[in-house]
């Protein structure tokens, strides 16, 4: 295979199909400050998505920070050490403590089961993943926020369009977060959202992500410029139209992956989440040394030697850098779940116009990679 699979591609439109758009862009002069496109984009997201309001922005980071803000949360928060580090920096950003508790090793996702031990007089929140698009246990975590008064605020980066028992996981918690990153199964370029329940939330958010005008000459908060241009809308209203074309491509690979990776001893995968409508985000594989033969990392460096660039999410474990390690909740024999899986797995390659033939050659490989391990141990 000659050339580079990676783990991802963006999907974009044709590129014909988006002059118009900035044709219009071009005769109107708007180019950001809530425009045309941006206003247009906002419905129609609401819309697909299924959710009472949505606040746009420029990407899925300044909007998790402005949401800390949104419910003004001090103190600490609870949150995954599974994760990419922008959940746990926008936690820093807003001076709040992070605290680290473990994962479930069937979803990825924070245990609910550990959040009671960790939650203290100074604890006002809590900030769960939804990992690879797969729902977290949310009545669990929604009983445990009523018990305890704290709200919850979901970075929902990964599950763009996911449907949790026929409703949007987004409409969960008290805020939810998204992310329209390049790297996501719907993208503006860069690109984020607040989802929230009532008109008043949706104001607040929508003054802070504009510096805190509520009006030409009336500042109510020390807001910030986290506002979505005009160009950033465009696409997605062009992406939108696609949308459904991409992620039944996706569910066609994941089908395909599922199927020929399951006789491959060593080499786990993900049950299918309960009563989800998936978006087939992302397709992580977890490799067991003693089974399969090889390490992760081996199996990892061994796989870019065929092209096949995949990628470790989440390793290391963000417990893991500098800014966290001194933590008490940090410490590895607090979190042995997180520990093991962030040490196993690898994602595959996945995106819509990645074609089964490769597919086909990706699995051989790490079929072929084990007969041959296996053989030399003998």
């Amino acid at each position: 295979m000659n050339n580079p699979i990676f783990v991802t591609k963006p999907s974009l439109p044709e590129l014909d199909e988006f002059i118009p758009y900035l044709e219009k862009i071009w005769e109107s002069k708007i180019l950001t400050n809530n425009g045309p496109f941006h206003q247009e984009l906002e419905k129609e997201l609401s819309k697909y998505l299924g959710v009472p309001y949505i606040s746009l922005f420029a990407n899925g980071t300044l909007a998790l920070i402005t949401a800390l803000q949104v419910m003004r949360i001090s103190g600490e928060v609870i949150t995954t050490p599974y994760s990419f580090v922008a959940t746990s920096h926008s936690i820093w950003w807003n001076n709040i403590k992070p605290v680290f508790v473990d994962i479930e090793s069937e979803s990825c996702n924070l245990d609910p089961e550990k959040i009671e031990a960790a939650i203290t007089p100074q604890t006002t929140a809590i900030m769960p993943v939804h990992v690879y698009g797969n729902p977290c246990k949310v009545e669990q975590i929604q009983e445990i926020a009523d018990t305890y008064g704290l709200k919850i605020i979901y970075d929902a980066a990964h599950c763009f369009g996911v449907k949790y028992k026929e409703q949007s996981l987004c409409n969960f918690g008290d805020l939810s977060i998204l992310s329209f990153h390049a790297t996501k199964v719907f993208n503006t370029f860069e690109g984020g959202a607040i989802i929230c329940h009532d008109e008043n939330t949706k104001k607040r958010i929508d003054y802070l992500k504009n510096f805190g005008f509520a009006g030409e000459t009336t500042v109510v908060a020390p807001g910030i410029n986290a506002k979505m241009n005009e160009f950033q809308a465009a696409l997605g209203l062009l992406q939108l139209k696609k949308l459904d074309e991409y992620l039944e491509k996706r569910r066609i690979i994941t089908n395909t992956y599922r199927e020929l990776l399951q006789d491959i001893k060593g080499i786990s995968i993900l049950p299918e989440p309960p009563d989800t409508k998936s978006n087939y985000a992302y397709f992580p594989i977890f490799v067991d040394e003693k089974e399969y033969g090889m390490s992760r990392d081996e199996l990892y460096e061994k796989l870019k030697t065929h092209n096949i660039y995949g990628r470790r999410y989440f390793y290391p474990l963000i417990t893991h850098f500098s800014p966290y390690r001194s933590l008490e909740s940090a410490k590895p024999e607090n979190l042995p779940v997180a520990e093991r899986i962030a040490n196993q797995v690898i994602c595959l390659p996945i995106y819509s116009d990645l074609d089964l033939e490769n597919v086909n050659f990706i699995v051989k490989i790490i079929k072929y990679l084990e007969d041959k391990s296996k053989a030399l141990n003998h």
